[in-house]
């Protein structure tokens, strides 16, 4: 709403221009009236719609048109004065008054105009039926008035429809000659229907109706007055009620009465608190609000944001498959002004065997939306009504900014919930099937992708020691003389090469020497196509004595040419590390499934370190030895160990079903014998 209103008062000298504003003011006839009026502010306190006024007089004597010009241009409201015992006053309004106004305002925003009729006092007649055919003609007069400045009659009426021409203008919603809502009314009142229609079935029940009308003016409805108003739409119309709910012809009828009674200011309000401004447009501070973002922090949804998402998808999923399919798609976007999601998204987000959305794969793209593009994502929730739903100040309450990344090293943990891994390799080494296999999709499902289709995103849950977290994989075009900021702001790095290619792997040897050698975001070398025999590099160190040059896991074989899903391990043990920047795994199974990560789990506890120390103090108490001395030399054994081990593991084709198995079991039992 305006911070503000101007009313401009013009007209023919002598029609009691500056009469009706000193009535106004001093609330009584003047006994001597000046030539203009100085300009009068009134207080909001003081102002049926809270807003402080300013109230200009013109004067042809005092002012030059130059002037004239200046405040029509800076007046919100205009009153056209005429003296209704003046003919010659009224034929001047048609023939220069808004003529005049017109040419000095942009079509596009014309000002409001107001016909007040003075000195009403002085005939016993209306001058109504000469101002109706005038009304008729021009679109831009909001009412007319008729008033005595001496005698006081409708005064404050008068200052009270101007104001409301500026607040609550007819224009936009209606046009009297149809005698029905304008196109946009109706395109935003059916937004405002689909939003407060919370189970999406086409009627806003007496819950729906009660909400909408808390939401609006802050007071629900009785139960009679819901009865009342829905007879009001049962006699004027077959289809406006239906199973006792308001559908959407009821809804819009109903807004359609209450302009038609003169009250504007209904269907202004409820269009107001669903973020449109007088335009009709949503405003930029509903779709866009502020939002810190300090750097090196991520945005993520939080747990509101994720619940209502999930409500948004449970009303559209019409035939509970737990996937959208297209028409769905398109009925869930119909609050939207344009359709936000491409044909890419179904290859950057999981889906059925049908190609549709499904659960999961929709609240990974919100997620991804959150991650990349935080101001898209505010749009997006306002189109959906968050704020109003959840009763909240804006969408922004609807994110989280994550603390420094540095924080996290320091600490050595993290609340994140996204991680983004950065995927590098040469042309053709395999990077968009690694993105699609983490999609369930093998290399056959992957030839069929139409090429104008192909996402360079790829998003889907991974569990790492029993947690949920995203995992976001970006496909980064090989270009080895330039990346980007972009290209290097991650959590985790995939460098990726052809082991049937001799080429391949020079070029991640390069990258990873030129930009993450010194750096703290972790790496992990992945050898695709495994399936294919294996070839010798053209490159001085081997890819096994590369990583273990630069300590660096050894390369892990990949291959989606395979008639199931791709096995997803090594996604797991990608979201791993980027939570665990830190520390080296002795493993890179990491699947959380496997006797090793039980095992791993199991030595963690706050039970058994609590056990460990009470052992500790029994043995320091009954031997001579000191026990942190027995300790180290048993731990330095485990390491030696566990250390040749999993050196042994990469030449081992199935470690994670042999080697995971025992080699846990040993080290578990090793630090009990330690223990005891």
């Amino acid at each position: 709403m305006r911070k503000d209103v101007r009313i401009l008062l013009v007209g023919e000298p002598k029609v009691g221009k500056t009469s009706l504003i000193m009535s106004l003011v001093s609330e009584e006839f003047p006994d001597e009236v000046p030539l203009r009026a100085e300009e009068i502010t009134i207080p909001a306190d003081v102002t049926p719609e809270r807003v402080p006024t300013h109230i200009v007089d013109y004067s042809e004597a005092e002012q030059s048109d130059e002037q004239l010009y200046q405040e029509i241009s800076k007046a919100n409201v205009i009153c056209i004065v005429y003296s209704v015992n003046n003919k010659k006053s009224i034929e001047k309004v048609t023939s220069h008054w808004i003529p005049l106004i017109n040419d000095r305002t942009d079509k596009d925003s014309r000002v409001p105009l107001i016909l007040v009729g003075n000195k009403s006092d002085l005939v016993e007649h209306s001058s109504m039926e000469t101002i109706l055919p005038i009304m008729n003609q021009y679109q831009d007069i909001e009412t007319c008035v008729e008033c005595s400045a001496k005698n006081l009659k409708n005064i404050s009426e008068l200052f009270y429809y101007a104001q409301k021409a500026v607040l609550h203008p007819t224009g936009p919603l209606y046009c009297p000659e149809e005698k029905e809502l304008k196109t946009s009314c109706i395109k935003s009142l059916t937004r405002i229907f689909k939003v407060s229609d919370l189970d999406n079935d086409g009627i806003l029940n007496d819950n729906e109706l009660n909400f909408f009308q808390r939401t609006c003016f802050n007071t629900p409805l009785a139960p009679q007055a819901l009865e009342d108003v829905k007879n009001v739409v049962r006699r004027n119309m077959t289809d406006g009620v239906k199973n006792n709910g308001l559908t959407l012809k009821g809804f819009l009828f109903l807004h359609t009465l209450f302009i038609q009674r003169g009250r504007h200011e209904t269907t202004w309000t409820v269009l107001r608190r669903f973020g449109y401004d007088d335009d009709l447009e949503l405003t930029q501070d509903y779709l866009f609000p502020m939002i810190k973002m300090p750097p090196d922090c991520t945005t993520e949804l939080n747990h509101n944001a994720y619940l209502f998402l999930q409500s948004v998808f449970d009303k559209h999923d019409k035939d509970r498959d737990c996937a959208l399919s297209p028409e769905e798609v398109k009925d869930l976007f119909k609050v939207f002004p344009y359709m936000p999601w491409g044909p890419d998204v179904n290859n950057t987000v999981c889906t059925n065997e049908q190609g549709w959305i499904t659960y999961q794969g929709y609240l990974s793209q919100w997620t991804l939306t959150t991650y990349l593009d935080v101001q898209r994502s505010l749009e997006y929730l306002g189109y959906l009504g968050y704020s109003i739903i959840y009763e909240q100040e804006s969408q922004a309450a609807a994110i989280t900014v994550t603390r420094n990344k540095r924080i996290d090293l320091q600490k050595k943990q993290t609340q994140r919930s996204v991680f983004r891994c950065n995927v590098l390799g040469a042309l053709g080494s395999g990077k968009s099937g690694f993105l699609q296999a983490f999609l369930d999709k093998n290399l056959q499902q992957q030839r069929k992708i139409r090429e104008d289709r192909k996402s360079f995103y790829a998003i889907s849950t991974t569990y790492v020691y029993g947690q949920e977290k995203y995992l976001l994989l970006h496909e980064v075009m090989p270009d080895f003389d330039f990346l980007s900021e972009a290209d290097l702001a991650c959590d985790v790095v995939c460098l990726v090469y052809d082991v049937n290619n001799t080429r391949s792997f020079e070029y991640c040897a390069k990258v990873y020497k030129q930009y993450f050698i010194d750096s703290k975001t972790p790496c992990m070398v992945i050898a695709t196509k495994s399936d294919l025999p294996e070839v010798r590099q053209h490159h001085s160190l081997s890819p096994h004595d590369f990583c273990r040059k630069h300590k660096l896991h050894p390369p892990q074989p990949f291959t989606c040419n395979m008639t199931e899903a791709p096995n997803k391990d090594i996604y797991t043990r990608l979201t791993t590390m980027a939570m665990y920047p830190h520390s080296r795994l002795r493993c890179m199974c990491a699947c959380n499934r496997c006797t090793y990560c039980l095992c791993l789990n199991l030595l963690k506890l706050d039970l058994l370190r609590s056990v460990k120390a009470k052992l500790h103090r029994v043995v320091y108490s009954s031997s001579s030895t000191p026990p942190s001395t027995l300790y180290r030399l048993a731990q330095g054994s485990v390491t030696q160990i566990s250390a040749s081990l999993c050196q042994l593991t990469p030449r081992l084709p199935e470690r994670c079903s042999c080697t995971c198995v025992w080699l846990p079991l040993f080290l578990f039992l090793l630090h009990v014998f330690t223990l005891c």
